[in-house]
């Protein structure tokens, strides 16, 4: 039976028995001799030993994980994102020095053997055996080279790189059999250049070029003697000899690596002992790694690209693949982001709500005719640290994108949708109800789109002042967003033919459910999220046609070759005229109704203000025919009892937030700095058939335009002193309804 030393281990002469085995092995892989049956060597197991026929083409040029990096627009970059920080090189921009360092302190006959070293294996037999124990071993740099690239195959999967770096016969036949023909196919040069590139330095640097920035903040190319030395001495432990951590270690290791040099004739004794003496003089950079290294705010709509590749099809049939791609990097991710527009978002998103405000607000916008997302802004920052008011969560898009669980209710922004749909089906902008302050509707007069009825209990509603009473056409109805009048709207539309509309528009909820049939969704009932209401009020600025948001604009491989990426789909969803009506009647909210406090001076605009019950969500959604933007200021923490009611925000004192006189004011900041002041287009213009309502007679005479409008008997008072009041008690509101 053999002998163990006390705890276990192998003798001194096991040891060397043992290693003298493993290098018979070699030697009878390299001499080509037929090995015998695998049961006999206990080389069986998951064969090992199969498949030795023609070398794998990722040891020929194995797929690296490197950088990716994602520009905007202009190209210019928006963060540099990895899960192996390395940038590939050729050997022609490697440091001779590096290259000559690397060979005489790993593999100093590098250039003399083959894939197997005999030499150096008996070599280390003899001082082995010596030692009573592994003090040496002798792996070539080609070998090595095998085994990393084993290892980098697994990433980060614990089984795998087990498997790769198993101390096992079988592996290590395996491993020198592909070194043989690494050797033949690619050559010592080549086989540097992959060593070098492949090769972790520590302190998160895989390969040279990466390193080199990381310790000396200079290329690979540009590393003198001294700082050669210290890097190939790294590669043997790197959490060891580590510059950073402990200086005199690193020094001493470099200057092992100097002598070697000096001894197999590289350098002169005169400059190893010259570059000795020097200090290491370090020039450390900071790794930057991630979406939260994101310029201008930016972090957000980075990992919203992010989220786009890995669940996007275009990028892998599975799930798998996508992040595969991902995680592999080496792409250059040219993105639709603008860099002016992302400036002006953040800047709106910031300047009138802050980071540790029991509220948080978000900024959408999407180029109209493309589908472009130009910019995504936030109040808090992105990050991890809570403590700092950071966080991760995208307020702005839907859940699967990295947003919150449902989207938030969009109040009276969804009315625009439930006009649409009337002006499809026929319904004439004049059309004209007459309603007390309050109405109950019968639930079975609203239909799903299977048939069937939404209930048969009634549903009670009303406006928020008692003296919203009245009668009104749909243009004074939008901008006094009269939620009785919308209601009949809808129940004279059908309420399919609504829900049908909002789909057609993009519209979604923020948890991926169906859209839900319910009558109350014409005052903002449903959720939804910024982006998709801003991709929906982008429609009507493209004059009925809408197209599918995107953000990426083209990607390239790390070897140069473009891949597909996501298409914006362009359907129509309404005629052009409807699409004008609408335009014409929504610049009547910021001209002179609840959105006045959002209103451009200096070119058509249009939007729709939008405050749900309780004061829980504020909206303002509103574009021109080049630029739509959504706004939203809300709860992104969850607590049930946040509602904007008596708040200060930004430092600005609220008796009650509405959506013209906080997400309106936000959304005119955003579109003033992302909009060229020199790009002035127009809506289409048409006339709109207004219905004279009671008294109108003696506003006769205003004009069409004109502040006092047939069917705006009273001038909006959202927000204003005097203007709308919280719910009055005892009534039964749906949710989602104010304005």
């Amino acid at each position: 039976m053999a002998k163990k030393r006390s705890g276990g281990g192998l003798t001194g002469t096991q040891q060397a028995a043992k290693f003298l085995g493993v290098s018979v092995l070699a030697g009878a892989v390299l001499a080509g001799i037929a090995l015998p049956a695998a049961g006999a060597l206990g080389l069986a197991a998951k064969g090992t030993v199969e498949g030795f026929d023609e070398i794998p083409s990722n040891l020929k040029t194995p797929p690296l994980s490197q950088r990716t990096r994602i520009l905007d627009s202009k190209g210019g970059l928006i963060a540099t994102v990895y899960s192996r920080d390395r940038t590939v090189v050729p050997i022609e921009k490697i440091s001779p020095y590096m290259q000559k360092a690397i060979v005489a302190i790993e593999d100093g006959r590098f250039y003399e053997h083959g894939a197997v070293d005999l030499k150096g294996v008996l070599r280390a037999i003899n001082r082995n055996a010596q030692s009573g124990g592994v003090s040496e071993g002798a792996s070539t740099l080609t070998q090595q080279y095998v085994k990393n690239v084993f290892v980098e195959e697994a990433g980060d999967d614990p089984e795998k790189v087990a498997q790769a770096t198993q101390q096992t016969i079988g592996r290590k036949v395996r491993e020198l059999k592909f070194a043989i023909q690494v050797e033949e196919e690619l050559g010592k040069k080549k086989i540097l250049e992959n060593y070098l590139n492949i090769t972790f330095f520590g302190q998160q640097a895989y390969g040279i070029e990466a390193a080199s920035q990381r310790y000396f903040s200079k290329h690979a190319a540009d590393l003198n003697l001294g700082e050669a030395a210290m890097m190939a001495g790294l590669v043997q432990s790197p959490s060891r000899y580590d510059p950073i951590n402990d200086v005199e270690e690193a020094t001493k290791r470099r200057n092992v690596v100097l002598q070697r040099m000096a001894d197999v004739k590289d350098i002169s004794q005169a400059e190893a002992d010259e570059a000795k003496a020097a200090p290491l003089k370090l020039k450390v950079k900071t790794p930057k790694n991630g979406c939260i290294t994101a310029v201008h705010g930016a972090g957000f709509f980075c990992d919203y690209v992010r989220k786009t590749i890995l669940t996007d099809p275009v990028f892998g049939k599975t799930s798998e693949e996508r992040q595969k791609l991902w995680n592999l990097g080496g792409l250059t991710v040219k993105t639709t982001l603008s860099p002016r527009a992302q400036a002006a978002a953040n800047e709106a998103a910031t300047a009138k709500v802050n980071k540790d405000d029991p509220v948080a607000a978000s900024v959408v916008q999407v180029q109209p005719g493309t589908g472009k997302i130009l910019s995504m802004g936030q109040s808090r920052p992105y990050g991890l640290d809570p403590k700092k008011h950071e966080t991760t969560l995208n307020l702005g898009v839907a859940n699967r994108m990295g947003g919150s669980t449902y989207g938030f209710q969009v109040g009276s922004t969804f009315k625009p949708i439930t006009a649409a749909a009337a002006l499809e089906k026929g319904i004439s902008p004049a059309q004209t109800y007459t309603t007390p302050w309050k109405i109950e509707l019968e639930n079975n007069s609203f239909r799903t789109c299977k048939g069937s009825p939404t209930g048969y209990d009634k549903w009670e509603l009303q406006n928020e002042l008692e003296e919203e009473a009245g009668t009104w056409d749909m243009t004074g109805a939008l901008g006094k967003s009269i939620n009785t009048y919308f209601a009949l709207l809808e129940q004279q539309t059908g309420l399919c033919e609504t829900v049908q509309m909002a789909r057609k528009l993009g519209y979604e909820r923020g948890d991926g459910k169906p859209i839900e049939e319910n009558p109350s969704i014409t005052l903002g009932g449903e959720v939804s999220t910024p982006l998709s209401m801003a991709s929906a009020y982008a429609t009507f600025a493209n004059r009925g046609l809408y197209c599918t948001p995107v953000a990426i604009e083209s990607i390239k491989a790390a070897n140069g070759d473009k891949l597909n990426v996501p298409q914006t789909k362009c359907t129509r969803a309404m005629s052009d005229r409807t699409a004008d009506t609408i335009n014409q009647m929504l610049k009547g909210v910021v001209e002179d109704g609840t959105g006045t406090k959002a209103g451009l001076s200096d070119r058509d605009n249009a939007g729709k203000t939008g405050t749900t019950n309780d004061r829980m969500d504020a909206w303002f959604v509103g574009y021109t025919p080049n630029l739509s933007t959504a706004v939203w200021v809300g709860d992104d923490i969850g607590k049930k009892d946040t509602s904007m009611f008596r708040i200060t925000i930004g430092g600005e004192y609220y008796p009650k937030v509405c959506g013209g006189c906080l997400p309106g004011p936000i959304w005119k900041v955003a579109m003033t700095g992302a909009l060229d002041a020199g790009q002035t287009p127009s809506f289409n213009t048409l006339s709109v058939p207004r219905a004279e309502t009671p008294g109108d007679k003696e506003k006769e005479g205003e004009g069409e335009q004109g502040p006092n409008k047939p069917g705006k008997p009273n001038k909006p008072r959202d927000g204003k002193p005097g203007g709308r009041g919280p719910n009055v008690p005892g009534i039964t509101l749906p949710p989602g309804i104010f304005d």
